[in-house]
């Protein structure tokens, strides 16, 4: 699964360079077997932004991308629409992605990060809860897919100019981070702006056993497909 995540973020247009961090040396000596750039981390960083910080510190790139390594259909299209905007104006510290939800089951999920935005495409607030909760006529509401208000999920990938990302883990850590368990709020909530791109790119991490055995069907069907394209 690394390597296909590694082989696809290659064929992004705007990523000069790849770098596996980790603290697990299974997973070190994996990415040294398909000759991945690999860096060993300290093991009590409290998330993954925390610990590409920490790789970043001896690079010199302006920008740093942070792609999870549990995403083995990731759309390298999808990584360059995360990066320009940051590349096009110098004044954005962070980006990330959102994909409009449309399977209604993802609402109600917690493990499925919903996000809303401003005008600008500025994030308002990442929940695991659905937000925004369309309230319907007569005081009763649910949220949905469809209808004028769209829902947006998050897609975990993320971009970083690097002083801020050095800057990151020193950041306090606030209630919303606490209570929702998302490293990206710790930004919103000291007053930084992330922005946020729309993508049709369908993330579809690994968490669990049967999303794995999700994405080895879709291989089988032909998802190998993809991995000419990516």
């Amino acid at each position: 699964m690394l390597q296909h995540v590694y082989e696809r973020a290659g064929m992004a247009r705007y990523l000069t360079s790849l770098i596996i961090a980790t603290d697990d040396e299974r997973i070190e000596a994996a990415a040294k077997s398909f000759g991945a750039a690999v860096r060993m981390t300290r093991a009590d960083h409290p998330s993954g932004t925390d610990r590409v910080a920490e790789v970043a510190s001896a690079e010199s790139a302006g920008l740093v991308v942070n792609i999870q390594g549990d995403e083995p259909l990731i759309d390298p299209a999808a990584i360059d629409a995360a990066v320009l905007p940051l590349a096009g104006d110098p004044s954005l510290r962070m980006g990330t992605l959102k994909k409009r939800i449309e399977d209604p089951r993802e609402v109600h999920d917690p493990n499925v990060v919903k996000v809303v935005t401003d005008r600008e495409g500025n994030a308002i607030y990442f929940s695991r809860a659905p937000i925004p909760w369309v309230r319907a006529e007569g005081g009763s509401g649910a949220s949905r897919p469809g209808g004028a208000c769209p829902i947006y999920k998050h897609v975990g990938l993320y971009v970083y100019r690097r002083d801020f990302l050095l800057s990151y883990p020193e950041l306090p850590v606030g209630p919303l981070e606490r209570a929702e368990r998302l490293e990206q709020l710790r930004a919103l909530e000291n007053g930084y702006g992330i922005r946020v791109t729309e993508t049709e790119y369908e993330s579809m991490g690994v968490d669990t056993p049967a999303d794995l055995e999700r994405v080895r069907r879709l291989f089988a069907a032909g998802a190998s497909g993809i991995g000419e394209h990516g």
